[in-house]
């Protein structure tokens, strides 16, 4: 994955502009309402959905497989972003507790022990009373059941592009042991959930 990841797709990662997605608006929202001072980012591409962190003055640190897209991001916007160059799945690279973390439709291309695993890492990573938020594709993406199936709600229809596509029902089992408290319906390029946990919290909004 890591290959096809450098070779097929993030030489391409500029044709998605400098505009940060819906959803990256929405967290940075939430993370000024929570005075948050530090923010983790997995899978932070070149950039464009992290920059709008640092111009509230918070502290970013990216993890980013591709050397390609951690140079992009440095063309883009300078040193105003910390980087790990890696993958999610070697999470943790540091000790660092933050106040607040944003995954962008990175989660839905893992396998099930995979995501298991970055929303534990990432849990662990929050400070007491922390956010992290998740974007992921839904069930009324255009896509799902297309393909070749690989599992459970899990499709390739490309070479090398594997998703897990979510309903409600399934944001649930995976994330609420880990302080879900909402999921919101955003139309992205694809139909998205922006599921929110916060460290410690309960389950007390699932519909929006």
């Amino acid at each position: 994955m890591a290959e096809f990841w450098e070779d097929n797709f993030v030489n391409k990662q500029e044709m998605w502009g400098l505009r940060p997605a819906k959803s990256a608006l929405l967290a940075r929202d939430l993370f000024v309402g929570q005075s948050a001072k530090n923010i983790l980012v997995p899978g932070v591409g070149y950039g464009r959905n992290a920059q709008l962190f640092v111009e509230e003055g918070m502290q970013v640190t990216g993890i980013e497989i591709s050397k390609t897209a951690i140079e992009l991001a440095k063309k883009h916007y300078g040193n105003t972003m910390s980087f790990h160059c890696g993958s999610v799945g070697d999470m943790p690279f540091d000790d660092v507790k933050y106040d607040g973390i944003f995954c962008y439709a990175l989660i839905h291309l893992l396998d099930v022990k995979e995501r298991a695993k970055l929303i534990q890492d990432c849990y662990n990573q929050l400070t007491e009373n922390g956010t992290m938020v998740f974007t992921a594709i839904t069930k009324d993406a255009p896509n799902f059941g297309k393909g070749k199936l690989i599992g459970q709600d899990r499709y390739e229809f490309h070479q090398g592009v594997q998703l897990f596509y979510y309903d409600k029902a399934s944001v649930q089992t995976e994330f609420e042991k880990y302080g879900l408290f909402k999921i919101t319906e955003v139309e992205e390029s694809q139909p998205m959930y922006f599921i929110e946990c916060k460290k410690n919290g309960c389950l007390v909004q699932l519909y929006k």
